[in-house]
């Protein structure tokens, strides 16, 4: 936890008291004292600072910060997910591993080879993976959450919702390993916003694929290994991320 994030309506004046697992990590991992300082964030809000003026360092744990903010909050990321539904274990993986990395907003549809059994998963519910993406959050001192949309049927997802959803990128992308092509060849240029799709395990399927195509989308492929998503989608970004900074 390298940042402690807090809810807007926690902050009571200029004082947040912490009664949870955040007070537990400040009191037995960062072994505060008062008068330390820690950084904090507004959960979708600014950074700041906080400093410990009183404690409990026993159970039950309780931290109270006198806290400050700066005036501007952490842009959105440059570059959004779209996912088949992955298996709930790595979808787990997937949103703490994104929230950490910066993806802006994550777009959940489904594709012939999901399982359908995937789609029962409370992980789906935000109560359920909110906390996922606010651990990704803390690892990487960051408090813009991701935006996270779920759609079940892939056919209305790629006909009625994604066109209204692709205004500002500058780049659609689609991973693919039986893609010629490779990032060098379909970004040429400093990427504005980029959308990258990534299908389940067994890959898309050729009609999907072709409806991709259709709505804008460029294949292209890392190479011949063939990936786990969650692997995938740390690999995928950190090249994307890499594309755009040789662009600087």
């Amino acid at each position: 936890m390298n940042i402690i994030l807090i809810e807007k309506q926690e902050i009571q004046g200029a004082r947040v008291l912490l009664v949870d697992r955040r007070a537990k990590h400040l009191v037995k991992v960062l072994l505060v004292q008062p008068g330390d300082t820690v950084r904090i964030g507004i959960i979708d809000g600014p950074k700041g600072c906080g400093k410990v003026v009183a404690l409990a360092a026993r159970f039950p744990f309780q931290v109270e910060l006198e806290v400050e903010f700066a005036a501007d909050m952490p842009e959105k990321p440059p570059i959004d997910l779209l996912l088949a539904l992955p298996r709930p274990i790595m979808l787990r993986r997937i949103f703490s591993q994104a929230a950490a990395l910066g993806v802006g907003t994550i777009f959940i549809t489904n594709a012939q080879r999901v399982e359908k059994s995937f789609w029962s998963a409370t992980l789906l519910n935000e109560e359920e993976y909110r906390p996922h993406l606010l651990q990704g959050l803390e690892q990487a001192v960051d408090t813009r959450v991701p935006e996270v949309s779920v759609y079940d049927r892939f056919k209305p997802f790629i006909e009625d919702v994604l066109p209204g959803r692709m205004e500002g990128y500058s780049h659609l992308l689609i991973a693919h390993p039986n893609s010629p092509n490779t990032l060098k060849t379909v970004i040429t240029e400093k990427p504005g916003r980029i959308l990258l799709a990534v299908g389940p395990e067994g890959g898309w399927i050729d009609y999907e694929i072709d409806r991709f195509s259709e709505c804008g989308f460029t294949a292209f492929s890392m190479g011949e290994r063939i990936l786990k998503v969650d692997t995938a989608v740390v690999a995928l970004h950190g090249r994307l991320s890499e594309r755009r900074e040789s662009f600087s």
